[in-house]
């Protein structure tokens, strides 16, 4: 193949979309999308702009949800990207965002009650992670907010469980996309691990016989 060296303005190269529910501290929460969030063991990293009122709520107030959409809710989170629970707007998003106290009902989205944090879960949402933010800091070019969180409770809608076990069925849920500014879901599956703890039958029988 033939490369081209390239200057892209962002590099979400396919991660999945996250809703953060966080708490406002006047009894209200706030509702944000974004995209770059990875999990290592029980802790999940969270990249932010560090003005947003999802970085000021857990400077303050460290517990949150992370909330997991599916490809089906991405015009509930494309609701959202414009808005913003700061007031007044950051000068630098004043030109295409308005500020939203009401993240919830702006997006058409539920809250439903977290069991061990303040901010509440995003009712439509198959996976849910209840957990509190142990360090924040602003990343090495310090433009950004990078948050590291332990995750102390886990939400899984009951159709993207294998049953009788605490393990999410990779044949039944599928995250929603951020590919470079672009909402996908998965396609078909195309194999699996050697680790993985839920193998396909398909898969582990091997490719059919020829005829």
């Amino acid at each position: 193949m033939t490369h081209l060296t390239i200057e892209p303005s962002i590099l979400y190269a396919g991660t999945p979309v996250a809703l953060l529910s966080t708490d406002n501290g006047d009894g209200t929460c706030n509702l944000a999308p974004m995209s770059s969030a990875w999990a290592l063991g029980d802790v999940v990293v969270l990249g932010l702009g560090p003005d947003g009122r999802t970085g000021t709520n857990l400077r303050s107030r460290p517990e949150l949800v992370v909330n997991y959409p599916s490809p089906a809710q991405w015009r509930a989170v494309e609701r959202l990207a414009a808005l913003t629970g700061s007031d007044p707007v950051p000068e630098h998003k004043r030109d295409r965002f308005r500020h939203e106290p009401r993240k919830f009902e702006a997006a058409g989205l539920t809250a439903q009650a977290s069991e061990l944090v303040a901010p509440p879960r995003v009712a439509e949402c198959p996976l849910q992670f209840e957990a509190v933010a142990v360090r924040a800091e602003l990343d090495a070019g310090g433009n950004f907010l990078v948050v590291q969180a332990t995750v102390l409770r886990v939400h899984a809608a009951a159709e993207i469980v294998v049953p009788g076990t605490s393990y999410v069925d990779p044949r039944a849920w599928s995250p929603l996309i951020y590919n470079f500014r672009h909402y996908f879901g998965l396609g078909e599956q195309l194999g699996e691990s050697f680790r993985t703890e839920t193998p396909s039958a398909a898969v582990a029988a091997g490719p059919a016989p020829r005829r």
